[in-house]
Order: structure tokens, then sequence, then C-alpha cells
């Protein structure tokens, strides 16, 4: 694979950018959160936003979205969706008596996943396949995804009416966790006077093609044989922490060095350093953490765990042979 070019770079940072502009235009709240997405959409991984409802949520992923230039389709998640209604079905074609497929709405680039944790675990399942495979399977068939292909889901806390926890497995599969609150109060009033009148109209910035290409510079950042082994030792405490009862699994280690370009892509960098580890490893593992019963009452207990891991794990440079 060859090393990422400076001004391959370069261009890319400034058309990273020109979207992330075009969206703000619309998101008027904390940049941390469309940074993250932004980290999830070059390293190809799949993005959760968590918060209260009316923290503009959806309004957030449907600007990304639209700025794309992609392919979208939303799905808005209740207790009877069924997996059909996510993957799609045969029909009965009553002219010629044949079986057509009706694609469903995950067969697009961008697919908003509404309250995804309004719908019962059966119905869940449905999307780990497409999820992990960029595929779906169905009547025995196997249909390959548009590419490319992201998730992005809102889901509000669980502890509100009429929610289910996300399984394990499926919370896995989302790259980063963006935990949204209440704007601060200058951001909320400038919202409050941006959509008092004409809500912005956020226009396409980049076109599926374009989504690749930036995709493919990413991949190829460059990371050094030690940053492996400080992801590596950073997932690892996680696993032997005496308040958690499932660590970081090494899907997690992957997406963490994938962020980690990501985030030095952003940065305008052909390589990762290790700050890039430390700055996206809350988001890319707080959120794959299973607690111990009595440590799952402190919701700043994930989080504690990512900070002790981050403060105990040293990155240490190899030394090389000249």
């Amino acid at each position: 694979m060859n090393a990422v070019a400076t001004n391959e770079v370069s261009a890319a940072k400034e058309r990273v950018e020109e979207l992330r502009r075009e969206v703000s235009r619309a998101y008027i709240g904390s940049p941390r959160a469309l940074e993250t997405l932004l980290v999830a959409l070059l390293a190809r991984g799949h993005a959760i936003l968590e918060g209260v409802p009316g923290v503009a949520k959806t309004t957030l992923v449907k600007a990304f979205a639209t700025a794309l230039g992609c392919s979208a389709r939303r799905i808005q998640f209740t207790p009877d969706l069924l997996p059909a209604d996510i993957t799609g079905t045969y029909v009965l074609s009553p002219k010629d008596g044949t079986f057509t497929l009706r694609a469903g709405p995950i067969f697009a680039n961008i697919v908003l996943a509404d309250e995804i944790n309004r719908a019962p675990a059966k119905t869940q399942s449905a999307l780990l396949e497409a999820m992990q495979e960029r595929q779906v399977t169905i009547e025995g068939d196997r249909f390959e995804l548009p590419l490319p292909f992201l998730v992005l889901a809102t889901q509000n806390p669980v502890d509100l009416e009429g929610t289910y926890p996300l399984p394990e497995a499926q919370i896995d599969r989302f790259l980063v966790r963006v935990s949204m609150g209440y704007p601060q109060a200058r951001d909320e009033a400038q919202m409050v006077k941006t959509y008092g009148t004409e809500p912005p109209v956020v226009r396409p910035i980049l076109s599926a093609p374009d989504v690749i290409a930036l995709q493919g510079i990413c991949n190829r950042v460059h990371v050094e044989e030690d940053l492996y082994d400080y992801a590596v030792g950073i997932t690892g405490f996680t696993r032997s922490h005496p308040r958690v009862a499932l660590g970081a699994s090494p899907r997690s280690t992957l997406g963490l060095v994938q962020a980690a370009k990501a985030l030095a892509l952003l940065s305008g960098r052909p390589f990762v350093v290790p700050d890039d580890i430390r700055a996206v490893a809350p988001s890319v593992l707080a959120h794959r953490l299973v607690l111990t019963a009595d440590a799952e009452q402190d919701p700043k207990m994930r989080q504690h765990v990512i900070d002790e891991a981050l403060a105990k794990i040293g990155y240490r440079r190899g030394v090389r042979a000249l």
C-alpha cells in the first residue's frame, strides 16, 4: 500500500473543511459532534448519536447526509418494525406470476436510523449483517449494498419509556458514539434565531465517488509499529479492569487505529501521532464496555475507565537500528 502524499492530504482536508462548513449552516451546537461524524465517515465506520429528545440529533445527521451528496434513506424505528421493513422482501407480481425484489431502505449510501433503540432485538439484528459485511441476505439470496455505506443512528437514553437497550454485538458494530447534551445558551439562542425564520438549506458538497476517494486516502495514512502496540495496550487495559465485565474487543482496537487515521487526516497530517489515538479513544471505546452490576449505576464510569487507561498506558517509541 503506497503512503499518502502530503498534497493529497492537503486537498482532502480542504474538501472535508468545505463539508464541515456546509453542515454547520444547519447544525448549531458542539463542533465535537460533527468532527466525530467526520471521523466515522473517513474511517468507513458507523456512528450512533445519543441524547434526550430535541437536542438536534436528527438535524445533524440529515444535514450531514445531504451535504455528502449520496443517496440517503431514513428509517423511523418503532416497536412494530419488522426486519423485512429494513432489508426488503420479495413480492409477487400478479401480471406474470413471478417474484421481484422490493428493496428496503437499507439499500442507500447513508442510512439514518432514527431512534434505533425503540425497536426490539429481532429487528435490531437485521442491521448486523449490513453494518459488518456491507451486504444483506433476503430469502437466502445475498445482495451487496452500495458504497460508501454508513449507518448514522440516533437513540434516546434507555431509561425513557418505550426504549430497548441495544445488544452488545450491535453496539460493537458502531465505530463511534456521540453523546449530545443540551446546547450552550449562546448556541441555543443562535439556533432559535436561525430556525425562527427560513430554515437553512444544505447543499450537496461531495458525491459518492468523492467520499470513496477520501476514505481511500484515509486508509493510507501512515501508522508507526509502536502505535499499534499502544492501541492494543489501551484496549487490553479495559479487559482487566475490575469494574468492567466485558472489555473492548479486538474490533475496537482496529476501530481505534482507523479513527486515529481519520483524525490525522482532518488535522492535515499524513501520519498518526499518539495524541490522535488518545483523542478518539473515548468516542471509540466507551460505548463498547460492559460494566459490572455495581459500576453500571455510575453514568460516568465508562469515561473514567478510558481516562484511567490513557493515564496508565504510556506510549513508548521503539528503538530502531540504523
